[in-house]
């Protein structure tokens, strides 16, 4: 696994642990239960993963979910620890390292931010350059639904553009901050929007950000 992935898969871990199985979390009608139970289907059962974005297989993907949901939370949390089988793609390195390190962020983000007294975690600046590297990558396919032109633009100016079209909106931030925003926190991301003050309320409140 990558540094990166493995730091960010152990803290997700510690996270849910610290937790408890019915704590909210920012994806909307999951407790980390679900979301515990999500991480491990995603890497332990492609048969059924698919079904997160292809619709033909969402059934499938609710009966392994219910399965895995039926488990103990400690057994759970010892899955995602040890990481994925031999036999799972993510136990690849270039797969591991091109698929988990956002994933694993924003997901633990989601059980930080949930809670009332959270605070900004302080990233190092190699990590934030591997979270832009990868934001860049998917930028367009997270901006694929939104109702305006979105740009993205960290605050030494470099810039991805995830949605061409008018009225523009520019959401700038550190790139730990633009990735939950690209991933549809818009309400947890501590980012600046600029442009039309119409387009800017149509994006923050639109459930187009994101898979």
């Amino acid at each position: 696994m990558s540094t990166h992935a493995k730091r960010e898969r152990l803290l997700l871990a510690d996270l849910l642990e610290t937790a408890g199985p019915e704590a909210p979390t920012l994806c909307e009608g999951w407790t980390t239960r679900d979301l515990a139970a999500h991480v491990v289907v995603r890497e332990r059962r492609p048969d059924a993963a698919g079904g997160i974005l292809v619709k033909q297989l969402a059934s499938r993907l609710e009966r392994v979910t219910a399965e895995f949901l039926a488990k103990p939370y400690d057994e759970l949390i010892g899955l995602i620890r040890t990481g994925p089988p031999r036999f799972s793609p993510f136990s690849l390195k270039q797969v591991d390292e091109m698929s988990n390190v956002i994933e694993f962020y924003v997901h633990a983000e989601d059980v930080r931010r949930a809670q009332p007294d959270w605070t900004p975690r302080e990233l190092d600046p190699v990590f934030q350059d591997a979270l832009w590297s990868r934001l860049e990558r998917s930028a367009r396919l997270m901006g694929r639904g939104v109702p305006t032109g979105l740009v993205l633009r960290r605050p030494d100016g470099q810039t991805t553009v995830a949605r061409r079209g008018a009225p523009v909106v520019t959401v700038t931030g550190q790139p730990s901050e633009l990735v939950m925003f690209a991933y549809g926190r818009q309400g947890a991301a501590k980012v600046e929007l600029d442009g039309d003050e119409n387009a800017i309320a149509r994006l923050r409140a639109t459930k187009q950000l994101g898979i």
